[in-house]
């Protein structure tokens, strides 16, 4: 699909005047979305009380938001193409605030599993939009800069979700960390509306609507049956059954996709090795972040003993290095000096030596913890910019939306693997050291059941032994894995660059 020639002479002008400020406004909006990813986890034991939820009833809390959210991303950037950036921007920010309102006021755990399901919605709206505004609002030679401060917002929400809850449920009830949404969305439809320049592509053709079907209940049924794996059992009936839902109905969603002439997601974008390898690249930073948080909340309380608080305090120095360099813009700098290929590869080779070091060094203490950490945020700042303006950029502009709605799903789906997986290497070794008498499948159970102080610290070693093990195998999925995406990176460059012949083939290198 081509842009209109309106569309191309906006993407052909120059910078938009106020494009900084633009900039600050909707990054504020996209961190409110991102810190609903994880600030929930750290009201559990409120709800639990308040609400009387069972179990299953916070799983859902948390997860409901999620899987509505990842599930829509395709659908809300082809949207945002074919209607509207703009108008999208504003639905997403009108909805995330309607849902955060009734679910700071809901009274019972099914209204707040609704409420989270609607905050998903306008979530994915505005995950989707923001992305495709700065595309279109930063020409080429400031865009680099501007998608690494989205990425770094973009990691400050997810890193810091921990400690804005913790900091909240100090001072207030539960339900405040949802109403401090509500001034942020106000604050941004009032600038959205006055600052944004409208974008679409006009000579869209009928809207896909079955392909938006499949791809959401596709998508959300894979992301589910990542999510549960862990919990139900990777063989249990519930996950198989959603796992080969999502998989049957998103190839029914490619097959769909090849035959029509105007499809919501152009599968050709996959014959590109430069899109393939930053796709490839994305899923892992995802991973490496996203499973690496979840086992290191785990071990700074369970093992290392800090409060919830205490715990989020000491997660801040991944997000405040990503921060601290991207504002910098040695990313957006070394880019164009380096290549992406090699930017790329950096910043996976550090996020891989952070995992590694926090399982070699951080057992015993928060010091080696710390280094860990700060490595980590070094190789998230040097490669989540470089391969989002990669993917950005492997896609044609009439389809920014859709390119940032496969950012943001490629993320989500990296998040719940990256939780899964390492979450089972982790139970797995545990289970292997720890007798099934006291508890082998959970850390406080067997705790509760041992009978002397000897056991309980048997059953402590057993857990931080698991958690080392499913450290180091994080980084060496990373490790290769970014091998493997700046390889397909650097083979693309050099396609784009080799002499075409008469035939419209490149010349053998």
């Amino acid at each position: 699909m081509t842009a209109t020639a309106a569309e191309q002479n906006h993407l052909s002008s120059p910078s938009h005047p106020q494009r900084w400020l633009i900039l600050g406004v909707i990054c504020l909006a996209q961190l409110t979305v991102l810190l609903d990813n994880t600030v929930l986890n750290v009201a559990i034991p409120s709800l639990t009380q308040e609400l009387d939820a069972s179990t299953a009833d916070v799983q859902w809390m948390i997860n409901a938001y999620s899987l509505v959210q990842s599930g829509l991303l395709l659908t809300a950037g082809s949207s945002a193409d074919r209607y509207g950036r703009k108008k999208m921007l504003i639905a997403g920010l009108a909805l995330f605030g309607i849902g955060s309102l009734a679910a700071g006021l809901a009274q019972t755990s099914l209204q707040l599993i609704v409420a989270r399901a609607g905050m998903g919605i306008g979530g994915a709206l505005l995950m989707t939009t923001t992305l495709a505004v700065v595309v279109q609002i930063f020409d080429e030679g400031e865009r680099v800069k501007a998608i690494g401060i989205w990425s770094t917002v973009s990691s400050l929400g997810f890193a810091v979700g921990p400690l804005i809850g913790g900091v909240m449920l100090d001072h207030f009830w539960w339900g405040a960390i949802f109403l401090i949404n509500i001034p942020v969305a106000v604050i941004g439809l009032v600038a959205v509306a006055r600052l944004v320049p409208e974008s679409k592509n006009a000579g869209g053709d009928r809207p896909d609507l079955l392909g938006a079907l499949l791809s959401t209940i596709g998508m959300a049924s894979v992301v589910y049956a990542i999510i549960s794996g862990p919990e139900h059992g990777w063989t249990s009936g519930r996950v198989l059954l959603t796992a080969f839902v999502g998989v049957a109905v998103l190839t029914v969603f490619v097959l769909w996709e090849l035959h029509i002439p105007y499809p919501m997601l152009d599968m050709h974008f996959f014959r590109n090795q430069k899109f393939v390898g930053a796709v490839a690249g994305a899923i892992l930073v995802a991973f490496g972040m996203g499973g690496s948080l979840f086992l290191l909340t785990q071990q700074l309380q369970f093992v290392l003993g800090y409060e919830p608080l205490e715990a989020g305090l000491r997660t801040a120095p991944l997000a405040l290095s990503v921060v601290a360099l991207n504002l910098t813009g040695l990313g957006a700098r070394l880019v164009p000096r380096l290549g992406t290929p090699v930017t790329i590869a950096a910043g996976m080779s550090l996020l891989a030596a952070g995992l590694a070091a926090i399982a070699l060094l951080g057992g015993d203490g928060y010091g080696g913890m710390l280094l860990g950490l700060v490595v980590m945020g070094a190789g998230i700042a040097l490669a989540m910019p470089a391969m989002a303006n990669a993917i950005m950029s492997a896609i044609p502009p009439a389809k920014a939306g859709v390119g940032a709605g496969v950012n943001g799903t490629l993320a989500e789906f990296g998040n719940g693997l990256g939780v899964a997986v390492l979450g089972a290497v982790l139970g797995s070794r545990f289970a292997s050291l720890v007798p099934a008498a006291v508890g082998a499948a959970s850390l406080p159970a067997a705790l509760a059941s041992a009978t002397d102080a000897g056991e309980r610290a048997r059953i402590t070693d057993a857990f931080a032994s698991g958690l080392e093990t499913s450290q180091l195998f994080g980084a060496v999925a990373v490790l290769v894995g970014g091998m493997l995406a700046a390889v397909l990176l650097r083979r693309a460059e050099r396609a784009e660059s080799a002499p075409v012949d008469s035939a419209g083939r490149a010349a053998a290198a």
